[in-house]
């Protein structure tokens, strides 16, 4: 009931620098036992028939945050003090890199959409990986049951005929510290990564890490995470690809380069705004079709991670629907507050 009248104020200061006030005012809180059992008690839905069984991962709900929100793996035991199923950090590369130029994340809220173009800043793959042995340390200690995904990417300076070695680096400096990977070659925010999805150069960095995975004792799942904006016959690619190099499942969707579905408000200020992708309630109707045209034309054997204007109880239940066996939040994080995995599990409960 707060949470409206505290993103009115949130809302009037840059959203990078909210988010990171935001976030590390919760650590603060979480830092001691007491305060962390009180965002539990106050945020965590527990509901074990919402506990969900894929690639041998037990998620203890179906709803997890979309990479991209805690980067650098900075924030772990608050999401997992607000409930979530699992959470995905990344895009991480294997060398730092800042990003593109600030500012780089706009609001557009008369449609809870967001717009970003922050072009895989991060801490890079080392920094990153001893941050997730810490938590791996402490979350056992714990029992913790937040599973973890690595979303990795190449960095901006690495041309697209080696982008596999990138991704190559990422898995293999990862490998012991995450329990799923995604590889994201669909963001719009690094010159010609989306050019990585079309099936020669798509098929080399999957084929590259596979046979890296299926190598070793116990290999991890690994998924792709695909654009909205992929025409029918690139889905079909992406489909084929998928079932030759034995995909665990794909993640649907990233943000897209469209601006339909935005009120003319909103429309005025993305063309101010400029390039970025597009996130938020406009694009749930063009994720869940995406959804639903991989899952029917799967029969349903690829396992679907949907994203894409998730804000409510029902919004994941659509997605469900068409197909998608977990769901993740982003932009309906930022819109509805820390309550908004409480209150999507009570409607799916329900």
């Amino acid at each position: 009931m707060l949470y409206p009248l505290l993103r009115e104020l949130l809302f009037a200061f840059p959203p990078e620098d909210v988010h990171y006030f935001s976030m590390n005012m919760l650590r603060l809180l979480c830092r001691s036992d007491a305060g962390a059992a009180l965002v539990r008690r106050q945020f965590a839905w527990r509901d074990h028939s919402l506990a969900k069984d894929f690639w041998g991962l037990r998620f203890r709900n179906p709803v997890g945050l979309a990479a991209g929100f805690d980067k650098n793996a900075l924030y772990l035991a608050e999401l997992d003090a607000l409930g979530f199923g699992f959470v995905e950090i990344g895009t991480v590369t294997p060398k730092p890199q800042p990003g593109n130029e600030k500012p780089r994340l706009f609001r557009l809220p008369d449609d809870k959409a967001l717009i970003n173009r922050m072009g895989f800043n991060n801490d890079g793959v080392e920094r990153v990986r001893e941050r997730l042995a810490l938590w791996n340390s402490k979350r056992r200690d714990q029992n913790s049951k937040l599973v973890v995904g690595g979303n990795i990417g190449k960095n901006k300076a690495t041309p697209n005929e080696d982008a596999w070695k990138d991704y190559h680096t990422g898995f293999t400096r990862l490998f012991e510290e995450v329990d799923y990977f995604v590889v994201n070659v669909s963001s719009p925010n690094t010159p010609g990564l989306r050019e990585l999805q079309e099936k020669d150069a798509l098929t080399k960095i999957l084929s590259e890490l596979q046979n890296n995975n299926q190598g070793r004792t116990k290999p991890k799942p690994l998924l792709l995470k695909i654009a909205p904006d992929l025409t029918q016959g690139q889905l079909d690619d992406i489909i084929a690809l998928a079932n030759e190099v034995k995909l665990s499942g794909l993640v649907a969707a990233n943000t897209t380069i469209s601006r339909e579905g935005l009120s003319e408000k909103s429309r005025r200020m993305s063309d101010d705004i400029g390039a970025g992708g597009l996130s938020g309630r406009p694009l749930r109707e063009r994720a869940t079709r995406v959804v639903e045209y991989i899952s029917h034309n799967t029969g349903g054997k690829i396992p679907i991670i949907a994203s894409g204007g998730i804000f409510t109880g029902a919004d994941a239940a659509e997605k469900m629907q068409a197909g998608a066996s977990l769901v993740q939040v982003w932009t309906g994080f930022v819109y509805e507050g820390p309550s908004i995995v409480k209150n999507i599990c009570r409607q799916l409960s329900a």
